[in-house]
């Protein structure tokens, strides 16, 4: 009985997800056949599929000859890869220090890193960009990555923080007997088992990072350090728009978020059923 009854129950759950999934995924659906398709048919038939009277490639002609697009794709990458290697090394290690060691101030620094993550940092844009010009900042990379580091840690902390709790004691006092040292005990046997959280933090820091356009555009809108959502900007101007050339540079950078999900989608699905059940 119990059996027929869940079956019902599944059953909607299961369209509930697919419809939401297609819903996501419409977006995406629609800038990537449009990005194959001649400016005429884009407007024409937006949501009918490239065929041989509309299939064009120009879109990317023109980003990867007119665009610099090269050099945008790979100044997004650099700020990217720069900011999530801070967050998850220095995010793990602050989360193994306030799960592992007990102190007065412990509670406080739990609070306070939550408060990091209910306060949105781009309410300090403007103190931000003071700090950053006044260091000579502005329009580098660097700036871009010390913010990013930034945004990315209090929720990284807070995460890893709940997952180094559930790692045995006995494991961890197992190998100070052995005479381990505390970062040899964190990167060997902490680490390894935490894997699918590290997993989780990744995919939730790079998204916003990549996609961002709010920091770019004020610290760092020179053409040496665009990033490719800057740069996608170039092909919409006042008057024309160059919508072949935008939608296939929003394709080409898709790429990248696709490519992790392919990589940690194992890792990230156990990671957020591991922290559905604590």
């Amino acid at each position: 009985m119990s059996a027929r009854s869940s079956l019902p129950r599944t059953v909607a759950v299961h369209v509930a997800l697919i419809t939401y999934t297609l819903i996501a995924l419409f977006p995406v659906f629609v800038i990537v056949i449009n990005s194959m398709k001649s400016r005429k048919a884009i407007f024409r038939e937006p949501l009918a599929l490239p065929g041989p009277g509309t299939f064009d490639l120009v879109g990317f002609q023109t980003v990867l000859s007119q665009g610099n697009f090269p050099l945008y794709f790979g100044n997004s990458l650099i700020v990217t890869v720069a900011s999530l290697a801070i967050v998850l090394v220095f995010g793990a290690m602050a989360a193994f220090a306030l799960s592992e060691y007990r102190w007065r101030g412990n509670l406080l620094m739990g609070l306070y890193l939550a408060i990091g993550i209910m306060i949105p940092i781009r309410l300090g844009t403007v103190a931000i960009l003071k700090g950053m010009a006044a260091v000579g900042l502005t329009n580098t990379l660097t700036s871009l990555v010390l913010v990013y580091s930034a945004q990315g840690l209090p929720l990284a902390i807070f995460i890893l923080s709940e997952f180094m709790r559930t790692v045995s004691d006995d494991l961890k006092n197992a190998g100070r007997i052995d005479g381990l040292s505390e970062y040899r005990i964190f990167f060997t046997l902490v680490v390894p088992l935490i894997r699918p959280a590290m997993a989780t933090v990744a995919v939730f820091t790079m998204i916003p990072i990549w996609n961002d356009l709010w920091f770019p555009l004020i610290l760092a809108p020179s053409e040496a350090t665009k990033t490719v959502t800057l740069g996608a900007q170039t092909f919409i101007g006042q008057y024309v728009t160059n919508w072949n050339a935008v939608l296939a540079s929003l394709s080409l950078a898709i790429l990248p978020v696709l490519v992790l999900y392919l990589v940690f989608s194992r890792q990230l699905i156990r990671g957020i059923t591991s922290g559905a059940v604590k």
